[in-house]
């Protein structure tokens, strides 16, 4: 090869063409399967909320109780007029084509209307659903924190006092019933017993007649005895799950490798095994959500919070099928979309998922 040919410039026209193809071929190839597996999964989402609209009709047929009997308030009323409340709402239909109209109404946004309230079901959602985002919200950002400040913790100090402590008293408060320890909350710190004085509310969300900020405080006030219920028992299981993973990330060469080029301990756990141990409870994090929503019924019920789960309760009891039908699907819903948030997120931070 002669001065003036090695010296001779490279033509970009062909140089950089054919390194560049393969990289761009990966990269169509990569985005090509993720959008395979989140259109598999949306599929997959969509089959089981059409399913949840199936089996909440008929699953709560089988509940015992005459609705119409409950509208008329025990009063003595003919048969005629026991026949007209039927034909009001629809109950003198043949079963399947109450279903029919049932299905062809929920896919239209038409969740029919309440027995018991006379109103539409989405209007009686719309109404309660905030009460139990400000419920459910405050509880899921503190009892995710917990969990995952305490795991990491556990995890860096395992096999010592304090990582057994954590983790023999998360198990202990995940196993327990929450609407048990919402009870004994409450006997103890609202109702007061021997030194200790009543010191929160026994239920309800406010005590009325404020405005503004001392609104504000009031509702945090009623919030605290249920939040503490649904964090205690429910941050056990983001703690474990944090632990388990930092646990297995401990051992991994780039650790020894950062230590080596002399970082802190502390700078170690935080920069460099915590994001990698965080993946599978980013996932769980997105399940918890729907499931916190949707498991709110008993925490509710028993500290008389006028949300999405007291509604249920208070459905249940007449029967009001609309409503239990319509709060039903969205519980289901809500778990549903959450889990499948988390299926397409996960891809996004590990790239061997979904390929």
């Amino acid at each position: 090869m002669t001065a003036d040919a090695a010296s001779a410039p490279i033509d970009k026209a062909e140089g950089p063409v054919p390194a560049r193809g393969p990289a761009r071929g990966a990269r169509s190839g990569s985005r090509t399967a993720y959008l395979r597996y989140a259109a598999g999964k949306a599929g997959g989402a969509a089959v089981s909320l059409l399913a949840v609209l199936v089996t909440s009709f008929f699953l709560f047929r089988l509940i015992p109780g005459d609705p119409v009997k409950y509208m008329t308030g025990g009063r003595q009323v003919s048969a005629e007029q026991l026949a007209a409340y039927r034909r009001e709402f629809g109950l003198d239909l043949p079963l399947w084509e109450q279903f029919t109209d049932y299905c062809q109404k929920a896919l239209t946004g038409d969740l029919g209307t309440s027995y018991q309230f006379r109103a539409p079901v989405v209007d009686k959602i719309t109404e309660a659903l905030p009460n139990t985002l400000v419920l459910t919200g405050t509880a899921f950002v503190l009892y995710t924190a917990l969990g995952i400040f305490l795991g990491t913790r556990s995890a860096w100090r395992h096999g010592r006092l304090g990582d057994r402590l954590n983790t023999g008293l998360a198990l202990t408060l995940y196993s327990l019933p929450s609407f048990w320890l919402g009870l004994l909350l409450i006997i103890v710190f609202a109702v007061g017993t021997g030194p200790i004085p009543g010191l929160f509310p026994t239920g309800g969300m406010e005590s009325g007649g404020r405005e503004g900020f001392a609104y504000a405080v009031d509702v945090a006030h009623h919030l605290v005895l249920p939040v503490v219920t649904l964090v205690a028992i429910e941050y056990g299981q983001t703690l474990l799950v944090t632990r388990s993973a930092l646990l297995d990330e401990m051992g991994g060469d780039y650790l020894t490798t950062a230590r080596a080029k002399g970082l802190r301990d502390d700078l170690v756990r935080r920069r460099h095994a915590v994001p990698n141990a965080l993946l599978p409870t980013v996932t769980l994090i997105f399940v918890n959500l729907g499931r916190t929503v949707a498991g709110v019924i008993l925490v509710e019920t028993v500290f008389s919070w006028p949300g999405l789960g007291g509604l249920f309760y208070q459905a249940l009891s007449v029967p009001d099928l609309p409503l239990v039908q319509g709060l039903f699907f969205v519980f289901a819903a809500t778990v549903i979309v959450m889990n499948t948030l988390a299926d397409l997120i996960y891809p996004l931070l590990d790239p061997r998922v979904g390929r």
